[in-house]
């Protein structure tokens, strides 16, 4: 009987850098990490900042929106813009870790107010198809990103100040899920919440749970002390604060859904069981479709006034 030779699995370069990355950034040369809640959406926005050079980053910034009478307005935004000005920071990034169905994105106003550059993972692409025919919007909406202005790619390198950043293509929550590993700190997004509330639900359009499990298993192969920064906390029962950091090693020894030892099949089977339990967001339909254009507002119809659609009986 011939001999079958196994290769070994590809070498996953982004990781590897992720990994020196979170090894370099500490002590003296580790961000500081500021966090705004939005508690109506359970939102966490991180200020990351270079101590060395005062440049800085937002990520997951909150436009307050109120449903019942479709008014925006500025509120958790601008607390960002003060502590931004108190310190005297220099926003160069304004990321977005995926599209959110749960609250609406800021990032143009605060980039008109701060300035720094508008990113989201490349594969915004397919959510864009994807909404864009849930929505029926016309030829006028563009499905290329372009919305954006820099669309990141797994394994690409950038820098806030003297801070080595490197983005990881996370998908399984959304296809666009991206992680912002900066110092020893990786925003996360969804894909992971606190280890006593466990993981992100799958079953958007483009969702998979056994992408989510592949995403999250990479991610914690970083190093254990990594920084985990969360978008979201819903305060598991028994708990009585909000918290929105964590580490790998909590995550690995802790995380109720996918701690080590957990197979593959095993996530699978609760993550979809579970997910057939959930309800849509409350906010899903106003912020996709605000997000998958980057925070902008749809054009203005004839009367000078914006309006969102609410597609009936389709999610």
């Amino acid at each position: 009987m011939p001999i079958v030779l196994t290769a070994d699995p590809a070498p996953d370069h982004a990781l590897v850098a992720a990994a020196a990355i979170v090894a370099a950034g500490t002590g003296r040369g580790a961000p500081k990490v500021q966090s705004f809640f939005d508690e109506a959406t359970f939102t966490a926005t991180h200020l990351v900042s270079d101590p060395a050079t005062g440049k800085a980053a937002i990520i997951d910034s909150v436009l307050d929106f109120d449903p019942a009478s479709g008014r925006t307005s500025h509120t958790s935004a601008q607390k960002l813009v003060d502590a931004v000005r108190a310190q005297g920071l220099s926003i160069e990034w304004l990321l977005e870790t995926h599209v959110h169905a749960d609250h609406l994105s800021a990032a143009p106003w605060l980039q008109q107010q701060l300035g720094g550059k508008i990113a989201i993972g490349g594969a915004i692409e397919t959510v864009q198809r994807t909404f864009g025919s849930i929505f029926n919007e016309g030829a006028d909406f563009a499905r290329d990103g372009s919305q954006f202005d820099v669309l990141m790619a797994d394994g690409d390198r950038f820098s806030i100040g003297s801070l080595d950043a490197i983005a990881l293509h996370v998908p399984g929550h959304t296809p666009a899920d991206m992680a912002f590993i900066i110092g020893n700190a990786a925003f996360v997004g969804d894909t992971l919440f606190m280890p006593d509330y466990g993981t992100a639900r799958a079953d958007f359009p483009g969702g998979s749970a056994r992408t989510l499990y592949r995403s999250i298993r990479r991610l914690l192969a970083l190093p254990p002390e990594t920084r985990l920064l969360l978008c979201h906390d819903y305060k598991a029962p028994g708990r009585d604060d909000y918290v929105f950091e964590t580490s790998v090693a909590a995550q690995r020894s802790g995380n109720v859904h996918v701690h080590d030892g957990v197979s593959e099949d095993a996530f699978v089977a609760m993550r979809e069981a579970r997910d057939k339990t959930l309800g849509m967001p409350r906010l899903i339909l106003p912020s996709i479709q605000i997000n998958m254009r980057a925070g902008h507002f749809p054009e203005p119809e004839a009367n000078g006034t914006r309006y969102l659609k609410l597609p009936l009986d389709t999610l």
